[in-house]
This record gives C-alpha cells, sequence and structure tokens, in this order.
C-alpha cells in the first residue's frame, strides 16, 4: 500500500504535477500504475489536440466520457500494429495447441484465502503460501480435504475443496488459465490469483478436449496475436511517455527514445 511510514514524510503521487491520489486515500501500488499509466495517455491525447486542455483531472482514477475517447483515438493513431500473417498465425497455434481445444476438462479442488475488504492481504499470502508447502510436501495427498475443510473461505471447503470436472466455461479465467492446457497433475507449485482471493489448487485428473484443425480457428489466432501486440506496443508507447514526464511518488518502467516500430 501507498501509505506513509511514521519516519518518511508523505509524497503526492503526481504526473506532471496532477495529483493521482488524495492524501488520506489508501491506494495500492498496482492501482497507483493504473492511474498513472491513465494519467499519461490523457495528458499524451491534450497534447495531440485530441483532447481540450480544460479537460478535468481525474476524480478517484476516473476520467470523463470525453477523455476517454480521446484516448482511443490517441492509440489508434499511435499503435501501428501490423496484421498477423498467415505464418504467424500457424506457428502461435502449433505452440499452442490446448489453447484451442474444445472440450477440455480438469477434475480439480481447491482451498481459497479469500480477498475481503480490510484483511490483511500480506499475511493472508503467508498463510497461503504455508498451506501450499504443506499440502505439496504431502506426498500421499492425504491432507488436502481437510485443509479445505479448516481453512478454505469457499463453500465447496464442506465437500474438501472438490470443484468436479472444469471447463473454461466453468470457472474464472485466471484460474482457467492455470488449470487448463497443461499436463500436471497433483497439487499446482504456485497460488493461483482470482478476483476471489488466492488458490491453492490440486488438479485430480484431466481429460484432454477435441483439438481442431488451424483452418477453423485461425480468426481466433489472429485475434490473440492482435492482442498481444497491442499489449507490447502499448507497454512501449507508456515506457515512452513515462520517460518524457515528470513522475512523483509512483514507479513506473520508462524509456528516453522511442520503441514503438
Amino acid at each position: 500500500m501507498n501509505t506513509p511510514s511514521v519516519n518518511a514524510p508523505y509524497v503526492m503521487p503526481t504526473v506532471n504535477g496532477v495529483p493521482l491520489a488524495y492524501p488520506e486515500e489508501p491506494i495500492d501500488d498496482e492501482t497507483l500504475r493504473q492511474r498513472a499509466c491513465t494519467e499519461l495517455l490523457r495528458q499524451a491525447a491534450i497534447a495531440a489536440g485530441l483532447l481540450s486542455d480544460d479537460d478535468p483531472a481525474p476524480l478517484l482514477g476516473a476520467i470523463t466520457d470525453d477523455a476517454s475517447a480521446a484516448i482511443e483515438t490517441l492509440l489508434d493513431r499511435a499503435l501501428q500494429l501490423p496484421e498477423p500473417t498467415d505464418e504467424a498465425c500457424r506457428r502461435h497455434h502449433a505452440a499452442n495447441l490446448p489453447r484451442y481445444a474444445h472440450g477440455e476438462r480438469a477434475q480439480v479442488r481447491h482451498v481459497l484465502f479469500a480477498v475481503t475488504p480490510g484483511v490483511d492481504v500480506n499475511a493472508l499470502r503467508q498463510r497461503a503460501e504455508a498451506c501450499l508447502l504443506d499440502l505439496r510436501c504431502d506426498a500421499e495427498g492425504t491432507r488436502f480435504a481437510e485443509a479445505a475443510r479448516t481453512t478454505s473461505n469457499c463453500p465447496s471447503g464442506a465437500d474438501g475443496g472438490e470443484l468436479g470436472w472444469l471447463r473454461a466455461e466453468d470457472c474464472a479465467p485466471e484460474l482457467a488459465k492455470e488449470i487448463l492446457g497443461h499436463a500436471e497433475v497433483g497439487v499446482l507449485p504456485r497460488l493461483v490469483a482470482t478476483r476471489f482471493g488466492l488458490h491453492v489448487v490440486e488438479v485430480l485428473a484431466r481429460e484432454p478436449g477435441a483439438q481442431p484443425v488451424f483452418e477453423t480457428v485461425r480468426s481466433a489466432v489472429a485475434q490473440a496475436l492482435r492482442q498481444q501486440a497491442f499489449a507490447t506496443a502499448l507497454r512501449q508507447y507508456l515506457q515512452l511517455l513515462a520517460g518524457q514526464a515528470e513522475l512523483r511518488g509512483v514507479v513506473l518502467e520508462a524509456s528516453a527514445s522511442p520503441l514503438v516500430q
């Protein structure tokens, strides 16, 4: 959290003098970085003549509708994204076959450490990491159900954490990404973070899905490559803007020279 320590003076986070938070507002680092990136883009839209100079500064991170539209136009102009070639699409498809399989599913159980208002996230993560380590050391797999019953914040805890057979559409995208498209079975070696909290996850069994031919999923493959290209170009553009800005109280990657091709 970006809260002042007892001895250190509070530094108002700003982008070129525009505040990103109120002095007494509790705000985590990720939210602060998101606000800083949005403000860099809003100011760039003003500099490009796409947004009025008197557009109000964001309130609690919320920008105006005009600013949102101007940023969209700015990115359309600034990020020159090449259309994925057929060869690139085929390479991506071949390297990510499980991603495009239909009907793949995994039998899963979990222990949920829920993130709720006021919870100490660091302490929660430490508890989750300790649980993960303990269950990974349980070679017989006999302690998982009991850990779920006594620890999990999910109703499934009463059933030993059992979630049954899950397909991608049955669970949060963050969880689906971790349990599908992989070969590993057993307690995953990492915590899985979702909108609900931190999960210790065990994959009990897997069933592969049907693998469609490339031609039937080419549009989905091309869209995935467009999204990757957009994310890369946007990150580089934000680095360039950060390198040209005066930032206080927030840390962003910065570049002094253009990176976007």
